[in-house]
């Protein structure tokens, strides 16, 4: 599945550099916004690293955390539409997958800088509720804890007459997905000074 996603996307997080996408007409220009940041399911959203701490705390930091983290498991992954963009979302009991997350998020959050007011402004254009606001303002993202939906980005925002196309098109392309969906390691990725995103490292959940 991760040679599907680096492909279609244009982008191979893993090795970092690019992939050469299938030959589809329009398939660039509809993944330019997932591209930098590769194939992936956010659990904890990007951050800057606060000036008193290293990468290297953080590394450490994460595999203290993947070695106390038990694997997750939901029935399987399926294409799905989210408002105006396609990802693959888990099918079933998606609980497993928030705790993890949740725990990625609580865990590495000393880690975090302060978000500005201009990454604040940015995330409020979006009409956020009462409670999307007090998370932003306690974790510098919206979409975490309950708001939080694990999903692998497959495009950007679609032209509402062509979601359908590019649904049935990306329905074609897909391998046979896992069923059930294991999440049994987590990863550490990084921003380049290019902004397309690489893997710092990888690690197994091992609780």
């Amino acid at each position: 599945m991760a040679d599907f996603g680096a492909t279609w996307l244009g982008w191979d997080v893993v090795q970092g550099r690019a992939a050469r996408q299938p030959d589809l007409p329009g398939l660039h220009d509809v993944t330019m916004t997932p591209r930098k940041y590769g194939f992936h399911g956010t659990l904890k959203p990007p951050f800057r690293l606060v000036e008193n701490r290293s990468v290297e705390d953080l590394k450490a930091a994460a595999a203290d955390l993947a070695q106390a983290l038990a694997p997750a498991t939901c029935n399987g992954l399926e294409l799905t539409r989210l408002g105006r963009f396609l990802a693959l979302t888990p099918g079933g009991d998606s609980r497993p997958l928030q705790r993890v997350a949740e725990a990625c998020v609580c865990g590495l959050d000393g880690f975090r800088a302060t978000v500005t007011e201009a990454e604040l402004a940015r995330r409020r254009k979006a009409g956020l509720s009462a409670r999307q606001e007090a998370l932003l303002k306690q974790w510098g993202y919206p979409y975490v804890m309950e708001e939080f939906r694990f999903h692998m980005t497959l495009t950007g925002r679609l032209p509402k007459n062509d979601i359908l196309a590019w649904f049935r098109i990306a329905q074609r392309q897909l391998p046979d997905l896992p069923s059930p969906f294991v999440l049994d390691h987590i990863a550490l990725c990084g921003e380049r000074e290019d902004g397309r995103f690489e893997l710092i490292h990888r690690y197994t959940l091992a609780g």
